[in-house]
């Protein structure tokens, strides 16, 4: 019984001692074996692991890819047009002894800002050696690269690897944003009138074309109208001259009795005119008889009230003078 007695407690205190010795190294983990503060094995492969117990401990850092969100930084590019930018960066241990060289018992937590601050360096460095365009545009890619591949350097002492960079925001300051807008609005408003200028200039050589197309045409047809007019003239002349030397004295009692009825037309049959006008060299009495006074009046009478029926009273040309009336009749009419 007092062996049995024995055997159990030595049994507990082994057991014991077994479960401080053995530590399990998970996958996802990196581990530091410590002996009064000191570094006595580093392990970084999935497993069991030993330890002496009471004299060495167990420190676990992540050996996953870690994020880190940087605050909003103010940088002054080449052009000096001040950008504020958000980065992103993921970076993971490279040697976990280095590390905890260099951060000592703070860990993961103690080293967010010693790489926030790494990381704002890099940005200003890299991006105030561009204009701020060169940020906002397809050289984006190869910044991000710069800035990563300094970051990377310059973490290297702390034992951790920069994965990656990413500039995630790049805004211009909040005071500058309205002055920004204000020039945009400006050589916006400014292109719109040179446009709106063109767009005049060429519709006033469009209406000058027009303007001068109207003016050759209306020209080109009133010197057509013109010529025809003129040629009509002509003819008209022609047409009086042939009637004339067809039979004068016909011809000039038929203008005579043309121009006795437009002139005695309507209500108002008063002249005043000379006797010896030769108006009245049809209307005198000593030019003509009696009789043929009076048939004239009556002619003339007749061809204002009916003009048809009075040529129609017109005598057939005789053989001395062979269709000279009618040639003058139809001169006449037309």
């Amino acid at each position: 019984m007092k062996k049995a007695g024995l055997i159990l407690p030595v049994i507990a205190v082994a057991v014991v001692l077994a479960f401080s010795s053995l530590f399990i190294v998970d996958e996802r983990e990196n581990v530091l074996v410590l002996q009064f503060g000191q570094v006595k094995q580093e392990i970084t492969e999935p497993g069991l692991g030993f330890k002496v117990p009471f004299i060495q401990e167990v420190v676990r850092y992540d050996a996953r890819i870690l994020g880190l969100q940087t605050q909003p930084l103010e940088v002054t590019p080449l052009d000096d047009r001040r950008l504020v930018v958000d980065a992103f960066l993921r970076w993971r241990l490279r040697d976990v002894s280095d590390f905890r060289e260099a951060v000592g018992l703070d860990g993961v937590r103690g080293a967010q800002g010693r790489i926030e601050s790494i990381m704002n360096a890099s940005i200003r460095e890299v991006l105030g050696s561009v204009p701020s365009n060169s940020v906002l545009s397809e050289d984006r890619t190869g910044l991000m690269n710069r800035i990563r591949d300094l970051a990377r350097r310059q973490a290297d002492s702390l034992g951790i690897e920069v994965v990656d960079v990413r500039l995630t925001r790049t805004d211009l300051p909040q005071e500058n944003l309205e002055a920004t807008f204000a020039r945009m609005r400006a050589e916006r408003e400014r292109e719109a009138a040179d446009e709106r200028a063109r767009g005049n200039e060429a519709a006033q050589r469009v209406r000058a074309l027009a303007d001068r197309t109207v003016t050759e045409l209306v020209s080109s047809a009133q010197r057509d109208a013109e010529i025809v007019r003129g040629e009509a003239d002509a003819e008209r002349n022609r047409i009086y001259a042939d009637a004339y030397n067809l039979d004068p004295e016909f011809f000039a009692f038929s203008r005579s009795m043309q121009s006795y009825a437009a002139a005695l037309r309507g209500e108002n049959s008063t002249m005043v005119l000379s006797p010896d006008s030769e108006f009245f060299n049809f209307l005198r009495t000593d030019g003509l008889s009696g009789e043929s006074l009076a048939a004239a009046e009556a002619f003339a009478r007749e061809l204002e009230e009916n003009p048809e029926a009075a040529r129609e009273r017109l005598p057939e040309p005789s053989a001395e003078e062979p269709e000279s009336v009618r040639e003058l009749e139809d001169m006449i009419s037309n």
